[in-house]
């Protein structure tokens, strides 16, 4: 199978990702899930990514579309498109799956997903972390991470901004 084969195989709809969740689940895998619009990925993304990732032993990453993306951010964003911020993602090896949603919020594919670890920024606390409801309530945990300073798609649009303006 060829690289490329391999990213995109981590790509999936909800269809086809809780087939493998059943599998990782009997081989007594612990599911993890984080969710974003991870625009521009950066030594921030990573790091928290990463970290998420050492969580369990399988990362689901929930993405937001473009339009959902756009409807979160303005419009000017996303800078780069769902299937670069999902091929970009699905490249990373500790990433195990991908799957885009097109509302606001992640619930109803939380719901779907019914990870062992939910993971935010540190910039939520618990009680506002949109399905940590539904984790606990089957015994999983909600986890934060804190993020690392000077990291953010929106500073490195501002960045790119005022170097057109020169």
């Amino acid at each position: 199978m060829h690289k490329l084969e391999v990213i995109e195989k981590k790509i999936m709809t909800v269809e086809q990702l809780v087939p493998q969740l059943n599998i990782w689940r009997f081989l007594g895998k612990k599911i993890v899930f984080t969710n974003g619009c991870f625009d521009l990925l950066h030594l921030g993304h990573i790091d928290y990514l990463a970290k998420a990732a050492d969580m369990g032993d399988c990362l689901v990453v929930g993405l937001n579309s473009d339009s959902s993306t756009s409807a979160l951010k303005g419009p000017n964003r996303p800078i780069t498109d769902q299937k670069s911020r999902s091929h970009i993602l699905a490249s990373l090896f500790f990433v195990s799956a991908v799957v885009l949603f097109d509302e606001s919020t992640p619930y109803e594919l939380i719901k779907a997903v019914k990870p062992d670890v939910l993971v935010k920024g540190a910039d939520y606390t618990i009680d506002q972390i949109v399905g940590a409801d539904i984790v606990q309530a089957n015994g999983g945990s909600v986890q934060t991470i804190q993020y690392i300073d000077g990291y953010s798609t929106s500073a490195i649009e501002a960045k790119i901004r005022k170097s057109d303006q020169i």
